[in-house]
């Protein structure tokens, strides 16, 4: 189904197009001539993807029939608690207060969190706040990837039946699944799209009852924008999603089973054309082979099926294994990207908002070992990131240096974790890390600063580097209308490849889906944004809505970026201050 094209962040949406090209292929083999149906959920572009991920030409039918009742939309911005540091209250913590009022009520209310622990954070203080009220603890689920199957299918059937009261997801939730319908909706925090948004709060009021959704920001700078600018959500239009079918790191994988269910001919095309010089490349890996007949060949006694994700460009899983009870058991699973910060050893891995302490991670093997505690805290893991570029295609000056499109290496290494209490996040401690450096070969824009970094102190444009830097990728989101985790971040102060101050903004996808080259096509756009963004806050010396959280209170963040931002804006629209919104037409989304 298209329709989950969001939640897998790009990668989904190039899986399906080629998982149909094999398709269409054994049917053009056996002589039949299939019809598909695709279905979109709120995209901008519905016939275009559909035309990507078939190769033809769709008839769009856009009258929307579904029956919906009156909502009522909420936009919620959290207190200011420091005007100095620009901090605010808790999404999460609002997220929770917003919610009670509707379960306490009785009224079927789903809560949606931006990633895992904070999905297990809010049903932990629902459940403690519930506890005394509206029967078992079960009324109220949390439902998340990792979670077996099995738990996932008992939560659906649960909400549909009106067993369960209240639920916390991630965008797992967010379309695709059948839960009935919904009175309430909160979302805590921006997800990162407009599609999302309205996806989100349309899980609530699928019939024709009144329903409501709230929308509540986090302190980042793209929430902040998007609350302030309801006019961005309530009255711009849905992104275009935008695929790669042809990205070499899912291209290879689905041309190892097309091989494996039916060999190639010569000259054979599969995609972007005639694939020979792709199975040549495979071949030299002994998986297939090409004949005397000049037919490619399956010759590996591996299913080649069975190392696909269709929903991430890594295959591998780590399996949780519960060994409290007598026979220990299997309770869910995470990626390996993720595993490093959720189950290293000692971290407490929270499933269904009971906790586990993670006595072992078997890297090797992909196992965690975990056993049931009651504990006060959890566990969060900072990870350190490196960048190394690997190509440039395309390089042009740009005031105060050169701005690059090109691709790049992408280290990651978790090096620690810190203990942090519930409620509070108050620090209670901390351990170290040691794990294996994980590896993504992706693209990236990035700009130097050669020419506006002269005279600077080393301290001061590390501080100026990483507060633009932070403003430039809040202004990417915007510009591109894409989900602000879908570009990494990285600043050096000396650049090992350029040998001058750098600012990258990669892509979190294997192989990119496009975003850098937009990117550098829209550098002053970035620039004169990143500079209004900061101009506009209304913090002192910097904060999570401009420039990041102060890592110093004694440094002017907010200064120094702007006076680095003043050295690389363009000559002619120096004196401008635009309003920062997104291009008239919207951008690809790598949602």
């Amino acid at each position: 189904m298209i329709d989950e094209l969001h939640i897998y962040r790009g990668v989904f949406g190039s899986h399906v197009a080629n998982v149909l090209r094999r398709l269409l292929r054994l049917c053009h083999h056996y002589g039949s001539n299939p019809i598909i149906v695709c279905s979109s959920a709120t995209i901008g572009n519905p016939a275009e993807l559909a035309a990507q991920l078939t190769g033809r030409t769709p008839r769009l039918i856009d009258r929307n029939g579904a029956p919906a009742g009156a909502r009522h939309v909420l936009l919620v911005d959290p207190p200011l608690l420091d005007q100095a540091t620009g901090a605010r209250g808790s999404a999460l913590t609002h997220a929770q207060r917003w919610a009670l009022p509707f379960l306490r009520a009785g009224r079927q209310t789903i809560v949606f969190g931006r990633a895992r622990v904070a999905v297990e954070i809010i049903l932990t203080g629902l459940r403690e706040s519930l506890r005394e009220h509206l029967g078992p603890r079960s009324r109220i689920r949390g439902y998340r990837g990792g979670y077996l199957p099995t738990e996932r299918r008992a939560i659906e059937r649960g909400l549909r039946d009106g067993e369960i009261l209240g639920v916390v997801s991630t965008n797992a939730l967010e379309l695709g699944v059948d839960i009935g319908a919904l009175d309430v909706s909160v979302l805590a925090g921006y997800p990162g799209s407009v599609a999302g948004t309205w996806q989100q709060l349309g899980r609530a009021g699928r019939r024709q009852e009144v329903s409501v959704g709230i929308l509540i920001a986090s302190g980042s700078a793209v929430d902040q924008y998007v609350i302030h600018h309801p006019e961005f959500l309530l009255e711009g239009s849905p992104e275009e999603a935008r695929i790669d079918p042809d990205n070499l790191h899912i291209l290879l994988a689905h041309l190892r089973c097309a091989t494996f269910e039916r060999p190639f001919e010569p000259g054979e095309v599969f995609g972007p054309g005639p694939v020979d010089d792709l199975l040549a490349f495979i071949g030299e890996e002994g998986h297939v082979r090409q004949a005397g007949d000049g037919r490619w060949y399956w010759s590996s006694e591996n299913f080649p099926a069975s190392e696909v994700s269709l929903r991430t460009a890594a295959p591998e899983n780590v399996v949780i294994i519960d060994t409290t009870p007598d026979r220990p058991r299997v309770i869910g699973e995470v990626d390996l990207f993720s595993a490093q910060v959720l189950v290293h050893t000692q971290a407490i891995y929270l499933h269904d908002s009971v906790q586990y302490h993670v006595d072992k991670l078997d890297w090797g093997e992909r196992k965690a070992y975990v056993r049931k505690v009651d504990v006060d805290y959890y566990t969060y893991a900072n990870r350190a990131v490196t960048l190394k570029p690997l190509d440039v295609f395309a390089s042009e000056d740009a005031p105060g240096g050169r701005r690059v499109h090109g691709e790049v290496m992408v280290a990651s290494l978790v090096t620690l974790f810190k203990k942090l209490k519930f409620g509070t996040d108050e620090n209670v401690g901390w351990g170290p890390i040691d794990l294996p450096e994980l590896e993504l070969q992706t693209t990236a824009y990035w700009l130097t600063a050669e020419g506006a970094s002269v005279g600077w102190r080393k301290d001061d444009l590390d501080v100026a580097l990483l507060g633009a830097g932070r403003a430039i990728q809040a202004v990417a989101a915007v510009l591109l209308m894409c989900d602000p985790r879908d570009l990494g971040l990285v600043t050096q102060v000396r650049s090992p490849h350029s040998e001058a101050p750098t600012i990258y903004l990669y892509e979190a996808v294997p192989g990119g889906i496009g975003l850098s080259e937009r990117l550098f096509t829209r550098h002053d756009e970035l620039i004169v944004g990143a500079r209004a963004l900061i101009e506009a806050c209304g913090c002192e010396a910097g904060c999570p809505a401009c420039t990041g959280p102060r890592l110093d209170p004694t440094v002017n963040g907010k200064s120094l970026a702007l006076r680095l931002l003043a050295a690389l804006i363009p000559p002619l629209r120096t004196a401008r201050r635009p309003e920062l919104a997104p291009a008239t037409e919207p951008e690809p989304v790598a949602s």
